[in-house]
């Protein structure tokens, strides 16, 4: 393994503190809104200089206990459709094994994948903005469930999140039940994020575990903010600003 995945800390900072920011503002951001977790980690940690693979990698271990947490909450309050989940897991799974390839195969091309991530990461910007000023038209129900969890399951792997803003928002757009939908989809959330770290680990190796750790103490510290900030601040608003936000840092990363 060579340079490619080094992880960078930014010059005459201390990475500890970044990493513990980058956790915080992600967390309160998905206690807020109850999204872009994801989104927010990876483009923040890409702008950290942490190299492609190790961010997509981070992220993907971040998920396995954000998403199998709440998954299993989901499940135990009933709010998982067996069929829905089995229909989403096996396409997620084989996409994100695939994603994980295909970033593993353009290891020497890191120049690349880099702005091809933040360019994903600004796609995934503008749907919340879209989310946040229109409302979801329901439209005709989505039986095809295979081609958009092997899709979803891909891109999430290659890109580093995107899994449930992808799918939860193309079902319930699509006429599914949101409590079912979200419960169903977190859940699956978390085998597909485990499937993607252990192919991403097996290839290309990871050591830096104490990023993933000062990530989570950031995020531990700004869990209880959150909530707080939903009870007082629109979701609209925060939505936008979360998007706009996103949007520009995925920018300075493609253009500069």
């Amino acid at each position: 393994m060579g340079n490619h995945y080094a992880p960078l800390a930014a010059e005459g900072h201390d990475p500890k503190w970044i990493y513990i920011g980058i956790g915080f503002v992600a967390e309160v951001i998905n206690g807020t809104i109850g999204m872009a977790y994801g989104v927010t980690t990876t483009s923040l940690l890409l702008a950290s200089g942490i190299a492609p693979a190790f961010t997509v990698i981070i992220m993907h271990i971040l998920e396995v206990f954000t998403a199998g947490a709440t998954g299993l909450m989901h499940y135990k309050a009933g709010n998982v459709n067996n069929k829905l989940f089995r229909s989403l897991l096996i396409p997620g799974i084989i996409g994100a094994i695939t994603g994980a390839c295909v970033l593993f195969l353009l290891k020497d091309y890191v120049h690349i994948i880099k702005p091809l991530i933040s360019v994903y990461i600004l796609l995934l910007g503008v749907i919340i903005l879209y989310r946040a000023f229109r409302k979801i038209n329901v439209g005709k129900k989505i039986k095809h469930l295979y081609p958009l969890g092997l899709v979803a399951g891909f891109l999430d792997s290659i890109g580093g999140g995107g899994w449930s803003t992808i799918v939860s928002s193309t079902l319930i757009a699509g006429g599914r039940n949101a409590r079912y939908t979200i419960g169903s989809v977190i859940l699956s959330r978390f085998f597909v994020a485990l499937v993607s770290s252990i192919t991403l680990i097996a290839l290309i190796g990871f050591t830096n575990w104490y990023i993933v750790a000062w990530l989570v103490v950031g995020g531990l510290a700004g869990s209880p903010i959150g909530p707080y900030l939903a009870k007082r601040l629109p979701v609209k608003t925060t939505m936008i600003l979360v998007a706009v936000a996103i949007i520009l840092i995925s920018l300075k990363q493609i253009l500069l």
